[in-house]
């Protein structure tokens, strides 16, 4: 069993096992440098995304995430640090860019 993470603009599909972090697509056929990653430790942000599908199917945010994404400018559960994110379904994402 694994789950489809789709990445936009690009529509480029990878496949996780269940409970992968997001940054197991560097392994992936096809995955490498499609999101960057800087520490891994969501402490550069580098990796900031925005979830436009199956943002439920994410592992929880935790409070330090969400205050480094506003100190960041990204307000809001759509947006989230890859490094610190485990897939468990189908999930459709996209760079972040700050408003």
């Amino acid at each position: 069993m694994s789950y489809t993470l789709t990445i936009l603009p690009d529509d480029t599909q990878l496949q996780l096992a269940p409970n992968a972090p997001v940054t197991d697509i560097e392994y992936e056929p096809g995955g490498q440098n499609v999101i960057p990653f800087g520490c891994r430790a969501g402490a550069c942000g580098a990796c900031a995304i925005e979830v436009l599908e199956g943002g439920q199917s994410l592992s929880e945010q935790q409070p330090e995430e969400a205050r480094f994404l506003r100190e960041l400018g990204f307000s809001g559960p759509r947006f989230r640090l890859a490094c610190q994110c485990r897939v468990n379904g189908n999930v459709t994402i996209r760079l972040a860019e700050p408003a």
